[in-house]
């Protein structure tokens, strides 16, 4: 079979002006599996509140991680297309879950580029299920598909989060940081609505309805983004050697007033120093390409945060970004798909 590669990401606005922020923001979070509430009340909350007040903010925080080839997280994502296509000697197209390249202009430019194509694979670049992750980009990417009558075979990588190539990519990443001896490693996911996670509970009785339940069986796991971020890390962790007490997980980028999952990555940032947490070693496994939740957000205002507190030491562990293992592991991925 003819076939073809396209990796998904997240997005980033065109440029750091506030009209393109803020045409990003309003893209983002008026995606119904983002903001799961009614959309009218959605269209007032998000355009009329939150976008307003957020898009000078955010486009400052932007201009200070963009570089001379614009987007970190759009950058990095084309140079990734690069390598998984030397990888797997097959075409390779990248497109964003919001803004640009969007799927309709990828799916043109690859249909033209191969004509005789018979099956694409798609590789979100998300290693957990989540409703405003995930599933938001597979689903507009389906759309786009189903839009343009394609004959072609459309397939998808599942989420990879316990993927054992993955994990040991991951570990990879890690390993080096570790001769320096911290007192602890913190593995900060993005945050997601409690709600969320019942949402996608397809018992609809067992997440955060059942005492631990992360730690007991059930089909819920194979939708839920904490047990699958408490897989991650505890497999992670045994590959690294990392006694229980030596390390954690939290989540970040809260939105809002809901009841998000907990521990919140800021409090633990706080809390840490007075508890004798003084060396402290941070990554951000929910993303596999650096972007404004990493390099702003925890490299600067996370190390502040932990420095107030009395901290000392803050390391951060880069994303998989163009790895060479990650590469690889992409490949396989793939091959296990097919």
């Amino acid at each position: 079979m003819k076939k073809a590669i396209l990796l998904t990401n997240l997005g980033s606005p065109d440029s750091t002006e506030v009209k393109d922020v803020r045409k990003y923001l309003n893209e983002f979070l008026m995606d119904e599996r983002v903001i799961d509430i009614p959309y009218l009340v959605r269209l007032l909350l998000v355009k009329g509140i939150i976008v307003p007040f957020r898009a000078p903010k955010s486009a400052a925080k932007y201009k200070t991680i963009w570089t001379k080839d614009g987007s970190p997280l759009v950058h990095t994502t084309s140079l990734l297309t690069e390598l998984v296509a030397t990888e797997t000697n097959l075409p390779t197209y990248f497109c964003m879950r919001y803004a640009n390249p969007t799927p309709d202009v990828v799916f043109t430019k690859l249909t033209t580029e191969n004509p005789d194509l018979e099956e694409l694979i798609v590789v979100p670049l998300y290693p957990h299920y989540a409703m405003s992750s995930y599933e938001t980009a597979v689903e507009h990417i389906k759309m786009s598909y189903q839009k343009g009558g394609f004959t072609f075979k459309l397939s998808v990588v599942p989420p990879f989060y316990q993927d054992e190539k993955y994990i040991e990519a991951l570990a990879a990443s890690i390993q080096p940081f570790l001769e320096n001896q911290y007192d602890h490693v913190l593995f900060s996911y993005h945050g997601i609505p409690e709600r969320h996670v019942k949402k996608t509970d397809l018992t609809k009785n067992h997440c955060l309805m059942v005492n631990d339940c992360c730690n007991k069986s059930s089909e819920a796991h194979k939708y839920c983004y904490r047990h699958q971020v408490k897989t991650t890390t505890e497999k992670a962790a045994e590959v690294l050697k990392l006694p229980k007490e030596k390390y954690s997980f939290s989540f970040q980028s809260r939105l809002g007033a809901d009841a998000w999952l907990k521990p919140f990555t800021v409090e633990e940032l706080q809390r840490m120093p007075k508890a004798g947490i003084k060396k402290l070693l941070v990554l951000s496994p929910a993303f596999v390409s650096d972007c404004l939740e990493t390099l702003e957000e925890i490299h600067v205002e996370g190390k502040e945060d932990f420095l107030k507190a009395g901290g000392e030491v803050f390391d951060v562990v880069p994303c998989l970004n163009t790895n060479e293992q990650w590469v690889k592991t992409i490949h396989h991925l793939i091959e296990q798909t097919q």
